[in-house]
């Protein structure tokens, strides 16, 4: 890829299927390009996410379609539909395996519901985040549930969990230093907020019990116990 290009972020939400991200409408080859860039910048987060693409009235060939799936999935990166006004673009997708707007919309959504939190997009999950599940959302995440051990969870918010959290969070994953986790009870495997990872065990131990809130203060993490007086 030309490295002497400007370099443009793409809005990315996120739904029941994974990350939706919007194109813009300029040429497909730089389009391409400032896309995979993103996601090099941010590796970790895009790392085994399943990605729609919203591209508007562009029409799209299977050859082009295919290019692009080729390429995210040699960065880790799984494309799963094209969203389009296109009825060729959508022929095309599906030829491919791919799902389409309409196909898209029929999904039954329950269990995950858009949200907004504190003016930044946010996502709600109503049930327990299971060993193996990864969640990957660019807002905030909120879980009425528990986050069991082998289950992970990356934010580029905040992440508030009403139940026990016994497995892998990182909020504040662009480097968001005024991001929080809240948890009923907190037991992590491992627990991150921007590029600071708690690693006092002991304390942990002693808080497992309790409402937490987990901030960044000074450049370091601190536990503050939920007052529910206030």
């Amino acid at each position: 890829m030309n490295k002497d290009k400007k370099i443009i972020s793409f809005p990315i939400k996120g739904f029941k299927e994974g990350l939706l991200i919007t194109l813009s409408d300029e040429d497909w080859d730089q389009v391409q390009f400032q896309l995979l860039s993103q996601i090099e910048e941010k590796t970790k987060f895009f790392s085994g996410a399943k990605v729609a693409v919203e591209i508007g009235e562009r029409v799209l060939h299977a050859a082009e379609m295919a290019g692009l799936r080729d390429e995210l999935s040699d960065r880790g990166v799984k494309l799963f539909a094209v969203l389009s006004n296109s009825q060729v673009t959508d022929v095309n997708a599906e030829s491919l395996g791919l799902k389409t707007r309409k196909s898209v919309l029929r999904e039954n959504t329950s269990g995950f519901g858009p949200a907004v939190l504190d003016g930044k997009a946010a996502v709600l999950l109503q049930k327990t985040i299971r060993s193996g599940t990864s969640i990957k959302f660019a807002g905030n995440v909120i879980v009425d549930g528990d986050v069991n051990p082998g289950a992970e969870i990356f934010s580029t918010g905040s992440i508030f969990i009403w139940g026990k959290l016994r497995g892998s969070v990182h909020a504040g994953m662009e480097g968001s230093e005024s991001e929080t986790v809240c948890a009923m009870e907190l037991d992590p495997i491992n627990l991150r907020i921007a590029n600071i990872l708690l690693k006092d065990n002991k304390l942990i131990r002693k808080l497992k019990r309790k409402p937490v809130r987990i901030t960044i203060d000074n450049g370091k993490l601190t536990i503050n116990y939920w007052d529910n007086k206030k």
